[in-house]
């Protein structure tokens, strides 16, 4: 039985629930798309679906394997459809990791933007702060702050992710502007959660050493919009992402902090899993993106606007 087949049997079974609809759509005796299943399941030797006389559902391992067969068949499309139409009309779907702040805040214009070019793309956004294992969770790319650690990714660097401290005029009038990074020990910090040492934050002096600090952290959570917030009502002091601060610092809202320290420094990456072919909407995707933000990030030339003013 030819592959192609027992895949497309599979996936239109377990999207339309039914052997007899896929049959009807496939324009096959029922009797056909069912042996197609059954030779599938006894070549992985796993069961598919769980069958019962009312109804027909996808066991872990049936729900797992329908995203790479979906990917399979729409990539085996795309590269028909490229070797029709060398420059033809992207088509398929897009399943895309992104972190929560800066997914909602800049990822968002970008997909939507990028989605108006490309109609023909569908996409499936998990938007959390949490990594996810692109392979097992079959995602097709993720956007992705902070070291490299699955070495196993493949990576494209899109741009370098500041850091500032902050705080609302109302703090600083009363408790006062820290003059170096010791004085933040004894001003009131509120501090990020998802890191390893939330309560230590680090600088660098001019030759490049790193120091580190322990601040009084009255307040942690894990959402920088959050401690943005809490920033703004005069709480203490935050050390945010420039892609956060921005828009408050611009508003007057939060004052920098010791703008001329060397604060940690990130970098952003696009990474998907290793495959020996690329899809074209993935690839196009990542170039989009880092076109997009090639350079100096608009935020960071809003937080320099607004020290410089």
């Amino acid at each position: 039985m030819d592959r192609f087949e027992e895949l497309s049997a599979f996936v239109r079974v377990a999207e339309t629930g039914s052997f007899t609809a896929a049959a009807e759509q496939l324009d096959l005796a029922k009797s056909a798309v069912s042996r197609r299943v059954a030779d599938l399941e006894a070549r992985l030797r796993v069961q598919l679906f769980r069958r019962t006389t009312r109804k027909l559902n996808l066991t872990d391992s049936g729900r797992g394997f329908l995203e790479h067969a979906r990917r399979i068949l729409e990539d085996l499309a795309e590269a028909e459809a490229r070797v029709v139409q060398a420059h033809g009309e992207l088509k398929g779907s897009l399943k895309v990791a992104l972190p929560m702040s800066f997914g909602l805040r800049h990822l968002s214009p970008a997909l939507c933007e990028f989605g108006r070019a490309h109609p023909g793309i569908r996409f499936d956004i998990d938007f959390n702060d949490r990594r996810v294992d692109l392979l097992q969770d079959g995602f097709d790319l993720a956007v992705r702050i902070g070291n490299m650690e699955d070495s196993s990714l493949i990576a494209r660097r899109l741009f370098d992710a500041r850091t500032i401290p902050c705080a609302s005029p109302l703090y600083l009038d009363k408790h006062g502007v820290p003059e170096s990074p010791a004085d933040l020990a004894r001003h009131s910090a509120l501090v990020y959660s998802n890191v390893p040492e939330p309560e230590r934050w680090s600088w660098y002096d001019d030759a490049g050493r790193r120091h580190t600090i322990k601040v009084n952290a009255v307040l942690r959570a894990n959402s920088g919009e959050y401690l943005g917030e809490a920033a703004i009502a005069g709480h203490g002091i935050t050390l945010q992402p420039t892609f956060i601060a921005f828009e408050p610092i611009s508003r007057g809202e939060l004052v920098p902090v010791l703008p001329n320290v060397s604060w940690p420094v990130s970098q952003a990456w696009a990474v998907y899993p290793p495959t020996r072919h690329l899809s074209r909407r993935v690839r196009t995707l990542i170039d989009f993106l880092a076109e997009r933000f090639a350079g100096v990030p608009y935020w960071d030339r809003e937080i320099a606007s607004a020290i410089k003013g």
